[in-house]
């Protein structure tokens, strides 16, 4: 990372932005084309590191992209404020942010989609109850995970520099 006094090294306060946030924006290359989507998202993090987990319809483009190729990139954010300044050069903008790279995989069994989103259901709604899903709603929902390879943090100031 460039700005080093920006970076949040500590894997404690990323994961806290990572826990916060509700939404990741998952960005792909079709064919050296970009495509970015917004994504509600579950995750997990132990001594194999981070895992990101999403889920879908069982067509479309995302899925179509991820099939062909499975690098990606995502990314969170949040605190966004504007703090004014005397000039136009003076303006500043606080935030909070996680970037990272990794594999997607898309999960086979039932067993593994069903653990995909209890995690899911675990981030979005804060409740650690264990969800069972009916067969027919798991025939018709893709469920996957991004094996995160690396990721950054970040926080804007709140003063310029």
């Amino acid at each position: 990372m460039r700005r080093k006094d920006k970076e949040i090294a500590d894997v404690q306060e990323k994961l806290k932005i990572i826990d916060k946030n509700k939404v990741c924006r998952l960005a792909l290359s079709d064919n050296n084309q970009p495509y970015i989507v917004p994504l509600n998202y579950g995750y997990s993090f132990g001594d194999d590191g981070l895992t990101l987990y999403f889920h879908s319809a069982c067509e479309g483009k995302k899925l179509e992209i991820i099939k062909r190729n499975n690098r990606a990139c995502f990314e969170i954010d949040c605190n966004g404020v504007l703090v004014e300044g005397e000039k136009p050069c003076n303006y500043n903008y606080v935030f909070e942010s996680i970037v990272g790279t990794g594999k997607i995989i898309l999960l086979d069994t039932t067993a593994e989609k069903e653990d995909g989103l209890n995690r899911l259901m675990k981030h979005q709604t804060g409740k650690s109850a264990t969800y069972h899903f009916d067969e027919k709603i798991m025939e018709r929902v893709i469920v996957y995970k991004m094996i995160v390879e690396e990721f950054t943090g970040k926080q804007g100031k709140n003063k310029p520099e």
